[in-house]
C-alpha cells in the first residue's frame, strides 16, 4: 500500500511516505481545507501541490502514484519524479 486512510477530528487525512524528506505527509481530504483527491489509495492524485516545511522545503504535485518534486525542494529529489514508495510498517500499522 503507497498511501492509508486516517480520521482527523477534523476531517480525512491520506497519509504518504516521502521518499525525499523521508518523513510521513499528511493531506487533509476532507473538511473546510481539503486538497481533491481522486479516491485511489494505490496511485493516488491530488490537487493543488504540497509545500511542507519542517526540517527541509518540499513542494512536489502527486499524480497517478508517482510524486513530482518541484525545483523549490530543498533535497536530493529535486526536480525529479518518482513513484510513491510502499508504506513503512510503523506508519501503516
Amino acid at each position: 500500500m503507497i498511501c492509508i486512510e486516517r480520521t482527523h477530528e477534523d476531517g480525512d487525512h491520506i497519509w504518504i511516505f516521502c521518499p525525499g524528506c523521508q518523513e510521513a505527509h499528511a493531506l487533509q481530504v476532507t473538511g473546510s481545507k481539503a486538497w481533491t483527491w481522486n479516491g485511489d489509495l494505490e496511485k493516488p492524485t491530488f490537487s493543488p501541490s504540497l509545500l511542507c516545511v519542517s526540517k527541509i522545503r518540499c513542494h512536489s504535485f502527486i499524480c497517478n502514484g508517482r510524486i513530482k518534486f518541484l525545483g523549490d525542494c530543498e533535497h536530493d529529489l529535486k526536480g525529479q519524479t518518482v513513484d510513491l514508495p510502499e508504506l513503512p510498517d510503523w506508519l501503516s500499522e
